[in-house]
C-alpha cells in the first residue's frame, strides 16, 4: 500500500437484511423437513382417499360389475335410479330420523358423564378408565351383548322392566323401537365424546364459578350461564362429528339386523350405508353404489355447511371480544 493512497472501502453488511435471509433459509429448511415427515400421510391420502374418491366418481357413471370386472358407460342413469328406487328414499328417511334422535341424546349423555367425572376427586383416573372401556370394546362383541339385552322375550332390559310391572317392547322387531334400540347401543360407546367434554370442562376458569356463587347463583344457573357457554366450542365440534357419524351408521344396524344376508329384516332397520353395502357387495352393482356414496357425500357436506354457517354464531371463544 503506497503512502498517501486512500484506503479501500470495506463493504458493510446490513445486519437486519442478513438475519432476514438466514431466517428465510431456516424457514425453508424447516418446511421441507415438515413435508418430509408428513409425506407418508400425503402419499396415503392421495392414493387411498383422493384416488379412491376420483375412481368412485368415474365408475358412478358406468355399469360396473365387480363379479365379472366389466364396465360399460351408463351416463347419468345411476343417479336417475337414485330417485326412482324407493328403498333409497326409505334408507335416507331412516338415517335422517336416526340422526335427529341419536345426536342430541349422545350429546346430553356424554355431557352428563363428563360432568360426573369432572366432580370426582380421589380416584378420578380409575373412574375415567372405567368409563372409557366401552369405547375399546369391539363392535361385534357389543352387538352380541345388546342382541341378548334387547331380546323382547328374555332380554335383561325387559326383565328389569317387568320387575316394576312394565311390559317392555319388542326392541328388535317393532319398527317403532328399532332405531331407539340402535341409539341405546351407540350410547354405550359414547365415551369418546365424553372425553372431549371432560377436557373442555377442565378448562373452564374456576373463578367464574366462585363469583357466580357469591352472587347467589345455584348449580343449575351456573351450569346454564357459565358451563354451557364456556364449552360451546367443544359442543359444536361434537355435534358436527356425531352428525357425520350418524349419517354413516352401518355396523350396529348391520350386526343386529342384516348379518344373516337375508331380506327379511324390518325396513325400519335399513339405513343408507347398509343399503349401499348391499348394492356394492351383494348385488355387485358398484356403479349404483358409487352414485349412492356420492349422494351421501353431498348430503353430509350440505348439512355440515349449514351447521358451520349458523351454529358457529352460538359458539363462544375465549379470544372473542
Amino acid at each position: 500500500m503506497q503512502l498517501g493512497a486512500e484506503p479501500t472501502p470495506v463493504a458493510r453488511v446490513d445486519a437486519p437484511q442478513a438475519r432476514r435471509r438466514t431466517g428465510r433459509r431456516f424457514d425453508r429448511r424447516e418446511a421441507v423437513a415438515g413435508y418430509l415427515f408428513i409425506s407418508p400421510w400425503i402419499v396415503g391420502f392421495l392414493v387411498f382417499t383422493a384416488g379412491a374418491m376420483i375412481y368412485s366418481l368415474v365408475i358412478s357413471f358406468s355399469h360396473y360389475n365387480l363379479a365379472t370386472n366389466t364396465a360399460r358407460a351408463a351416463g347419468t342413469s345411476n343417479y336417475s335410479q337414485l330417485i326412482e328406487d324407493p328403498r333409497v328414499a326409505t334408507a335416507l328417511g331412516n338415517t335422517l330420523f336416526y340422526a335427529l334422535l341419536a345426536v342430541p341424546l349422545e350429546i346430553a349423555f356424554a355431557l352428563f358423564l363428563a360432568t360426573l367425572l369432572n366432580g370426582v376427586g380421589r380416584g378420578a383416573g380409575a373412574f375415567r378408565t372405567l368409563f372409557y372401556l366401552p369405547k375399546m370394546t369391539p363392535v361385534v362383541a357389543t352387538a352380541a351383548i345388546f342382541f341378548l339385552l334387547l331380546n323382547g322375550n328374555s332380554g335383561a332390559i325387559n326383565q328389569f322392566l317387568r320387575a316394576f310391572g312394565i311390559e317392555g317392547p319388542q326392541w328388535l322387531v317393532d319398527p317403532m323401537w328399532i332405531k331407539p334400540s340402535i341409539v341405546l347401543m351407540q350410547l354405550w360407546a359414547v365415551s369418546g365424546t365424553m372425553v372431549i367434554f371432560l377436557a373442555a370442562l377442565k378448562n373452564v376458569p374456576r373463578e367464574l364459578y366462585e363469583v357466580a356463587s357469591i352472587d347467589g347463583a345455584g348449580p343449575v344457573r351456573r351450569f346454564v350461564s357459565i358451563t354451557l357457554p364456556m364449552i360451546s366450542s367443544a359442543t359444536f365440534f361434537n355435534v358436527i362429528v356425531l352428525t357425520i357419524a350418524a349419517f354413516q351408521i352401518f355396523d350396529s344396524a348391520y350386526l343386529l339386523f342384516w348379518r344373516d344376508q337375508s331380506n327379511s329384516s324390518p325396513e325400519a332397520s335399513l339405513f343408507y350405508a347398509v343399503y349401499l353395502f348391499q348394492q356394492a357387495f351383494r348385488q355387485f352393482n358398484f356403479g349404483f353404489a358409487a352414485a349412492m356414496a356420492w349422494l351421501l357425500f353431498v348430503i353430509i357436506m350440505a348439512v355440515t355447511f349449514v351447521q358451520m354457517r349458523f351454529g358457529s354464531r352460538l359458539v363462544y371463544y375465549e379470544g372473542d371480544r
